[in-house]
């Protein structure tokens, strides 16, 4: 039987976390490529760390792509971030570009070619999740995490110089008969300015966790920790160096449904490590907006080059109203899960993930332009017209 009353603790890191400022570097070198070629492929990687930068991995595209380009897309994510200081600093950071072309033997078994449908650039496994926990359909300690930050970002972006980039939040809610009832501890770790005490930035950061956390939510006081190691002056890749695809939770439920193990940032939507992880939350929303389970868990499989997935898996977790094999047979009905049909039906070979690179890849809302077109609810009412809902 699972267990109803217990305690959870899911984590998120801001845009300027050093693993971050790498992600942003990787998605917005994607988003060139789709924005010149919808069917460019890239599979970039990057490194950051004391005023340095690395690019690798490999892509194919348009030839006026090249390596300045590349470092020029790198400085101005370093910029649009806000890093202007001196171990970290956009204008004069230097950044190596080893971006070469993808490999003709993978092309070979992604590509469509004669009755050869477009196969999965890698297998592996991707997972998808939603809950009744917020609005977003997203568990509670992960939303609240994120929203914490993106409110401290926003302060930041706004002109106040006392936040520094890099941040780091940690909540822990108390369930009680397995629903979220308040939090029993938060955890805020900013960067500051150096004028700022320990005292202030504790009181900074205070009306962003109250204005976040729904009403009556908050910790206990001695429970509220707020740079426990105390200064927080030197970060981002100054203070810690970063990779890309290293904050795999954070991108996804904070560990509140299993993962699949691969990064999204960096890939094209070929790479099903992303579209397959995307279509999967997509579906497994759409069965929780459509009244047919309180959660619901979702995985597919892929064979490199092979267009069909391996196997679709769906649980709700004791939670559904309908038959979860006749659910996994209708979700297959209403989306085709190939490579081809997951791009082709959330749209997604646009320059649409640069925007992803921080505060999660789920629980956003659709954009005008397609971005988090996953986040749509649009097959609501075929499920309830599949099982008389």
């Amino acid at each position: 039987m699972a267990q109803s009353d217990y305690l959870f603790t899911s984590e998120s890191v801001s845009e300027g976390h050093p693993d971050k400022v790498c992600d942003k570097i990787s998605d917005s070198i994607v988003d060139a490529f789709l924005a010149a070629d919808p069917y460019a492929r890239v599979a970039c990687e990057t490194l950051a760390t004391t005023n340095f930068v690395v690019l690798a991995g490999e892509v194919r595209g348009p030839d006026s792509l090249t390596h300045d380009v590349f470092k020029d897309i790198a400085r101005q994510a370093i910029k649009d971030i806000g890093y202007e200081q001196h171990g970290f600093h956009w204008k004069d950071a230097e950044i190596v570009s080893h971006l070469h072309s993808q490999s003709v033997d993978i092309a070979v078994g992604v590509d469509a070619a004669g009755n050869k449908d477009e196969g999965a650039g890698d297998q592996g496994i991707m997972f998808g999740y939603a809950c009744t926990e917020t609005e977003e359909l997203m568990p509670a300690p992960i939303a609240y995490s994120h929203a914490i930050l993106k409110s401290i970002a926003d302060q930041r972006h706004g002109g106040d110089t006392r936040f520094g980039p890099d941040s780091k939040s940690q909540v822990t809610l108390r369930y009680v008969d397995g629903k979220p009832v308040g939090a029993t501890s938060v955890v805020v770790s900013t960067q500051h300015g150096e004028a700022v005490s320990q005292e202030e930035i504790r009181e900074l950061v205070r009306p962003h966790v109250l204005k976040i956390l729904p009403e009556g939510w908050m910790c206990p006081e001695e429970e509220f920790y707020v740079n426990p190691t105390g200064r927080f002056v030197i970060g981002g890749p100054d203070g810690d160096c970063g990779l890309t695809g290293r904050k795999i939770i954070v991108d996804t439920y904070g560990g509140a449904a299993p993962h699949g193990g691969g990064a999204f940032s960096g890939k094209d939507p070929t790479k099903v490590d992303r579209s397959a992880a995307y279509a999967s939350r997509y579906l497994a929303k759409n069965v929780v907006a459509a009244g047919l389970a309180d959660k619901c868990v979702i995985q597919v499989s892929y064979a490199i080059g092979v267009s069909k997935p391996l196997s679709v898996y769906v649980n709700t977790m004791d939670t559904g109203q309908v038959d979860e094999a006749r659910l996994a047979k209708v979700l297959q009905e209403l989306m085709d899960l190939s490579p081809r049909g997951i791009r082709e039906h959330l749209n997604l070979s646009r320059p649409i993930y640069a925007r992803t690179a921080a505060y999660g890849h789920f629980g956003r809302k659709p954009e005008a332009d397609g971005g988090f077109s996953w986040e749509r609810t649009d097959l609501v009412d075929g499920l309830k017209t599949a099982f008389g809902a």
